[in-house]
Order: structure tokens, then sequence, then C-alpha cells
């Protein structure tokens, strides 16, 4: 049986009822399928399938009913002012994580030549936002995962950026030597046994890349721990956090010794991250307890 693009498109809708965005989703994986615009589909919309680009569109149209994530489906995911590639190991970077760019940059001029690290890159979205933005500054992105740091590597050569290095290692152990002017992270804060670990689209994403123990705070607690030894005096650390964690991270971060620590929130009003300020001498042996 023949049927053609707005055909397809309707059955599609339908059948993603769950998605917050039927119609949306559909036309990016025809799209997709295509190898054409989203405009395409509604200039053509009486163009007949083959049955070759049908089953590949039922295919994605299956496996996104079943709430892979469509970032994962098209391979891509914007965030800033890029495009970037995503697969299912890293994170699929979210929107409100582009407060953690927002203020950054607000944190130093082009004209200037800061050492900035992103621990824990992932797909290299927040490195590589910085990067593009601020030429002159020096960035380091890190990951435990090979894997993540192999998609980061894509994502930099793609762009063409010669302003960042990609390291391999745990949190600031995998910092080059010197001090960082600046150090941000969106690190693992959901505790063990959440349910959203096992609800919808997050179910498909890393595990390593979401969850922490201790409530889901060792890993910002281990990360406050390290910074201190690792930012020039004056640096900034910026971390993002869960919607509940503000209040607990500004206590700890002040017991650590920093100063000037703020909380912040994303556009939809929900307490997104932190930033604070070292200015005291760099020492990490005595990590204050945060439970």
């Amino acid at each position: 049986m023949n049927i053609t693009i707005k055909q397809a498109l309707d059955v599609a809708a339908a059948e993603l009822s769950q998605s917050d965005s039927p119609r949306l989703d559909a036309e990016l994986l025809l799209a997709q399928s295509l190898s054409v615009e989203r405009s395409y589909l509604f200039a053509y919309p009486e163009r007949i399938l083959s049955h070759a680009l049908r089953r590949r569109f039922d295919e994605l149209i299956r496996r996104r009913s079943k709430s892979e994530p469509i970032a994962y489906l098209l391979g891509e995911k914007s965030f800033w002012d890029l495009t970037l590639k995503v697969s299912s190991l890293v994170l699929i970077p979210r929107p409100e994580t582009e407060l953690l760019v927002e203020t950054a940059l607000a944190l130093g001029s082009s004209s200037e030549s800061l050492r900035v690290s992103d621990l824990g890159t992932g797909s290299g979205a927040i490195a590589l936002s910085i990067a593009k933005a601020r030429p002159r500054w020096h960035i380091t992105g890190s990951d435990i995962s090979l894997d993540a740091l192999t998609m980061a590597k894509k994502n930099l050569e793609l762009l063409g950026l010669n302003n960042v290095a990609l390291r391999k290692g745990s949190w600031c152990d995998a910092l080059p030597s010197g001090k960082m002017d600046i150090i941000i992270a969106n690190p693992p804060y959901i505790a063990p046994g959440d349910p959203h670990l096992s609800r919808g689209d997050v179910r498909f994403e890393p595990v390593l890349a979401m969850r922490a123990e201790s409530n889901g705070l060792k890993d910002l607690q281990t990360i406050a721990a390290q910074a201190r030894r690792k930012l020039a005096l004056g640096g900034w650390l910026l971390l993002e956090h869960g919607y509940e964690q503000q209040a607990t991270l500004i206590s700890y971060l002040l017991d650590c010794g920093y100063r000037d620590v703020e909380g912040k929130k994303d556009l939809a009003g929900v307490p997104r991250m932190v930033k604070a300020r070292w200015d005291c001498p760099a020492s990490d042996s005595n990590p204050v307890n945060l439970s």
C-alpha cells in the first residue's frame, strides 16, 4: 500500500501520543529518514514514500514509541549555539545546563586569556560552547569515560576549535598542572533509587552520568573539595545540582572556605546551580563531611 508523507506523519503522530511533541518528533524522524530539512515535508506532502524509506521510518517511530530519546535517534542535539553529535554513550545536553555556560562567560571578557575546565564533559557541550564564544580562553574538558571523550573529540573536530584540550580522568585529578580561573561541572546528582532513573527517556541515558551516592551529593562534594587546590586565588567554581540540593550545597561550600557563594535558578525558576569564589590557601586535606 502506497503512503504519502502527510499520511505517514499522521499515522506516526498518533503512535507517539505519549510524547510531549508527537507531531514534531514524527517530522524530525521522517526528515532524517529522507535526508531532507523539515521544510521539505511541508512542500511535498503528497510524495509517495518508498517501501525502504517507510521501513526505516517505521523502525524509528517504534523506538521512539518506547521512549528512546529523540536526540539519540537523530544522533544530534542543539545546545547553546551549537549542534552536537550525541549517542547513548553520553548524557543528552539539556537547556537548563546552558546556565553554566552563560554564567561562565559573564566571568571574563573575550579579550582575556583565562584557563577554564569542564569536568565530566560528556559530549563536550559546555567546554565547546565556551570555547567558541571565547577563542582566547584555554579550555580543558575531562571525563572518566573514554566513550564520552571519543564523542567530545568528534564534536571538537567538527567545530574546528583549537583552544580545547581533552583529558581522561576523574574530576580534578584529570586536570593539567597549574591553576584554573574557572572550574565548571555538571556531575551526577540523582540519588540511587530515585524513580526518575527508571522513567521515560532518562532510562536510556548512561547511569554513570546521572547517579551519585550520598543522596546525590557525593560527586558535588568531591569536586568542591578537590577544586580548592586547582583554582587560582579569586577563581570560580560553578556547579549544576538537583532542584532540592541548593541550600545544602551552599552550606557545604561555605564550610569548605569558599566566598561569594550564590545560588542561581534556571529559566523555569528551578534552583539549578551555584557559583563560589576561592580566595584561601589551597588545601583539600580536610574536606568537611556532607550528610
